[in-house]
């Protein structure tokens, strides 16, 4: 049976990223009431990362709530990551409905009715919108895409030992599969369009990848665009003309964007430019009285601007800017 529907919510939270947590969890601590939406799964888009991931960041950096997250090592892995989340929504009681997600935000009265893809309404003075990024992968938009040796998103290296592998990408994610394939036995070939790898490219990564690429290991190709997926091979324009890769598979890595056409189904203005939602920067409302966006969507285009790290921020500085209305109305 489906839970059931509070009468009235005073804060919805739309997505159970570490940023949305923070929103429930900031209500939670302010005796606000709240239930949390998810399309996916708990924590979804860390769900999906890569298996074997270890974080950049030290624990202490992706606390929540003032629960210690306590880890063997220096940094946390996926696993360690996806545990102690899980931890915290225990810890408080935190209301996540997953595998339903939020499709319609409409004003009633002084809230909001907000529709779910399962038929369920929510009642809620006040909503947050904390969607992330990880559903929408920026792609190539050619011939062959969609085919079903195309990936956008890295699990794992192990099936494709001993084959050609083409990763489309010069930035850390595309970067770190280069790097994960061919330690595991695939033969790699790294494309990116610009002329070196981004300066973002985390600083111990980088001269691997470059080591790799000079001693003939990995094979990088710069100033070159991909034009066409085929079955078993990738078309590449580059400096020496166009050159047919073989490829049992290819993953095109090249970041993300926010759902801006949900955005703006809900009413929410966008920069044209960077679709960030056009927020005040000082409480994270949009132009809709009442309705807040939190996370890695706040930064639009600009998804080197907001991680887990101060993406988590933003649930003390939305439930701050609502008590400070509810005392003064």
């Amino acid at each position: 049976m489906p839970a059931a529907q509070p009468s009235m919510i005073d804060l919805l939270v739309i997505g159970s990223g570490p940023a949305g947590l923070s929103c429930a969890i900031e209500a939670r601590r302010a005796g606000l009431s709240t239930v949390v939406l998810e399309k996916g799964s708990l924590v979804d888009a860390i769900r999906r990362f890569p298996t074997d991931l270890v974080w950049f960041s030290t624990p202490e950096l992706l606390e929540l709530g003032d629960v210690p997250f306590v880890v063997s090592t220096v940094r946390p892995t996926r696993v360690d990551t996806l545990n102690y989340y899980r931890k915290v929504i225990r810890r408080y009681e935190i209301d996540v409905r997953p595998f339903d997600a939020a499709v319609s935000i409409e004003r009633a009265g002084t809230g909001f009715v907000v529709g779910t893809a399962g038929g369920a309404a929510y009642e809620a003075g006040a909503a947050v919108v904390a969607t992330g990024y990880f559903d929408h992968p920026n792609r190539l938009g050619v011939p062959g895409e969609e085919l079903p040796h195309v990936f956008h998103y890295y699990d794992e290296p192990f099936r494709w030992a001993g084959q050609d592998v083409v990763v489309v990408g010069g930035r850390n994610s595309a970067v770190e599969a280069a790097l994960d394939l061919y330690r595991h036995g695939a033969r790699v070939t790294l494309v990116h369009r610009g002329p070196r790898l981004s300066e973002g490219v985390k600083y111990w990564v980088l001269p691997d990848i470059e080591n790799r690429i000079k001693a003939g290991e990995i094979t990088g190709m710069y100033n070159s665009t991909v034009r066409e997926f085929r079955p078993g091979s990738v078309i590449v324009e580059g400096p020496e003309g166009h050159r047919h890769l073989p490829a049992r598979s290819a993953y095109v890595l090249i970041g993300f964007l926010p759902d801006a056409l949900q955005l703006t189904r809900f009413g929410i203005r966008l920069d044209p430019e960077t679709l960030a939602p056009l927020a005040d920067p000082q409480t994270l409302e949009t132009n809709i009285p009442g309705l807040f966006v939190a996370g890695s969507v706040v930064a639009g285009r600009n998804t080197n601007k907001i991680f887990v790290e101060n993406g988590r921020l933003h649930g003390k500085v939305i439930v701050s800017a609502l008590l400070a209305r509810r005392r003064f109305s």
